[in-house]
């Protein structure tokens, strides 16, 4: 009797261990995905935005409605990082960091920030900034807080625009042998670093006798890695056209990522699955500028936007809050 009374408590026991439990329902879960994006609210004023939507375009929001410059150039998890200038004068910015609703705001640099992507490495405890030029010439390793870890400084003129790999040990970023983009001889080139700084060199190599990028635009544009596959991304301007490109991080191999020939390709970024591709696309004008959604292993793809406002750039995927 007490034999048959224990396999009954061992099999309850069993039977509640297997059990899922509303906690470990939502643990396992597979996040659901907004994109954050850079709009143009009102030109005149110089009033950007930064707007979310779903990923089927639906639900489109302004999460920040401030009078001055709001950029988002990075998001972790239900974290969307912000550079603004709300706190001081105009083009002045910091780093703010909010959610997917813009409903709550922490300010987290008291340091000037330069125009430039920012990342996030170590489950997001982590990020790489630019200081203004005015502050340091370097890039800094921040904590989750704002404490600067860590100071980079690369044996380059320029650069800008920092990117950890998917394993936090080595850095991408932009770079030229001159410091400024009117400069004669001025080239923009991926180079890559440990992220102690040592061990750098050149990624990219734009074609030689290609003229047709003016000062304004990227010979290597922002880099992004993608998060699974052993490659990064950047946007270049080259046969007159805006594409995307990729190179392996030793530099052996690059190419030209997506085939777009009614549309230029600019600031993009992967998802953190590495499942899909947000490309900002414009018109060979430079007119209209939309947010493109491509689903990586079919290469189907869908504009997102609507012409309701000019400018809508730079996405980032960020876990929505609801």
């Amino acid at each position: 009797m007490r034999y048959i009374l224990f396999l009954f408590l061992l099999c309850g026991v069993i039977a509640c261990k297997d059990q899922v439990t509303p906690k470990t329902a939502a643990a396992a879960k597979v996040p659901e995905y907004k994109l954050a994006y850079n709009v143009l609210l009102d030109e005149e004023a110089d009033n950007y935005e930064v707007f979310t939507m779903r990923l089927d375009g639906t639900d489109k929001k302004n999460v920040t409605k401030l009078p001055g410059v709001e950029w988002t150039y990075n998001a972790f998890g239900r974290d969307l990082y912000v550079i603004s200038d709300k706190d001081t004068t105009h083009r002045w910015y910091f780093l703010y960091r909010t959610n997917s609703e813009g409903t709550k705001w922490e300010k987290l640099t008291d340091f000037r920030l330069a125009d430039s992507w920012i990342n996030t490495r170590k489950n997001g405890s982590e990020l790489i900034v630019e200081p203004h030029k005015s502050v340091d010439t370097a890039f800094y390793i921040i904590d989750y807080n704002g404490k600067v870890l860590d100071t980079i400084m690369p044996d380059l003129p320029y650069f800008s625009d920092a990117n950890f790999s998917p394993d936090g040990t080595q850095i991408v970023f932009r770079g030229a042998l001159q410091p400024f983009k009117k400069d004669s001889g001025y080239l923009d080139e991926l180079y890559i670093m440990n992220v102690d700084g040592s061990g750098m060199r050149q990624l990219t190599h734009y074609p030689k006798g290609d003229t047709t990028a003016l000062w304004h635009n990227y010979h290597a544009g922002p880099p992004m890695w993608h998060p699974s596959e052993n490659f990064i991304t950047y946007q270049s301007k080259q046969d007159g056209k805006s594409s995307l490109y990729a190179v392996t991080p030793d530099g052996t191999k690059q190419w030209k990522l997506t085939q777009n020939d009614s549309l230029q390709q600019g600031w993009h970024r992967w998802s953190p699955d590495g499942k899909w591709l947000a490309i900002e696309v414009f018109d060979l004008e430079n007119k209209q500028f939309h947010i493109e959604l491509m689903n990586w292993e079919t290469k189907a793809s869908k504009i997102l936007t609507d012409t309701t406002y000019r400018f809508q750039q730079a996405p980032v995927f960020i876990e929505a809050d609801n």
